[in-house]
């Protein structure tokens, strides 16, 4: 668990060894924010990250959110979920919904969206994009992703033609709905920035979604490949960028805070000079 300095303080107040990680881990978030959100348009907590301490890392996944919004940020809850209809209805809730039960109502983490999968087929994703559009939330559904087991199965030919990638982007572009001003839709694509050469394609079968790029920096992707992505505007891509931003004083030697918000702004001016 690499954190900044000042937040290895919060891990000192006594607690159980989750409840302390899970300080030190707020603490962390909320100093990135801090440091870098000025020059973002929203965060992109792994759900992993947090779930594996338990409880206190769902508290603090919870408090994290709230700090975001604070600071004017979106909230893209990265959870990659996808279940039977019964259990997809469940994840909307936890992530953007509220459960009703006998006991009064109970709020979800309040995300302005979520990721999902979508090899369950078109029934897991109908209900979590409805989930979504009830409380004005979106949904990015994985298409080509960023790693490089991406070829292992989202690159395989399809008995009909096309890869597989390319059947989950035309579920995107059918289950997406455009808003009345920017003509983008309500389900957006994760488009890997490391396989820059599919983009252009994508944005061909996809030409509403909002694509989200994760892949820069760490895993070798560069902004500057990407500009079929932010064909339709500014607007359609989000950059996404976690070690290159969060860990950018390792490398420079400067504090934490000016590091990240210098990284973050170099690759804001990058997205946008594409828009």
């Amino acid at each position: 668990m690499r954190l900044w300095p000042e937040a290895a303080a919060a891990a000192s107040v006594g607690g159980s060894p989750a409840e302390r990680a899970a300080a030190a881990v707020t603490a962390h978030c909320r100093a990135v924010i801090d440091g870098a959100g000025a020059a973002c348009v929203a965060v992109k907590p792994q759900l992993a990250c947090f779930e594996r301490l338990g409880a206190p890392g769902w508290a603090a996944l919870a408090a994290v959110a709230e700090h975001a919004r604070a600071a004017g940020l979106l909230v893209l809850a990265d959870a990659k979920r996808g279940d039977i209809d019964v259990s997809a209805a469940a994840y909307g809730q936890a992530l953007v919904g509220t459960t009703p039960t006998p006991f009064g109502t109970v709020p979800g983490l309040g995300a302005d969206a979520f990721t999902a999968n979508p090899y369950m087929g078109r029934d897991t994703l109908d209900v979590l994009v409805g989930a979504a559009r009830a409380v004005g939330a979106g949904v990015f559904v994985l298409v080509r992703t960023s790693n490089p087991g991406a070829a292992d199965l989202e690159d395989l030919e399809l008995a009909t033609g096309g890869p597989v990638w390319a059947r989950a982007a035309a579920l995107v572009d059918d289950l997406g709905e455009a808003g009345p001003r920017a003509g983008l839709a309500d389900v957006g694509a994760v488009v890997g920035a490391t396989a820059p050469e599919h983009v252009g394609r994508m944005r061909q079968l996809m030409p509403r979604a909002v694509f989200l790029l994760p892949g820069i920096g760490a895993q070798g992707g560069r902004v500057e490949d990407l500009a079929p992505a932010f064909a339709p505007g500014r607007a359609a891509g989000l950059v996404t960028s976690s070690r290159s931003i969060v860990f950018a004083h390792e490398e420079s030697g400067a504090k934490p805070a000016a590091a990240a918000r210098s990284v973050a702004e170099r690759l804001r001016a990058a997205a946008w000079a594409l828009g």
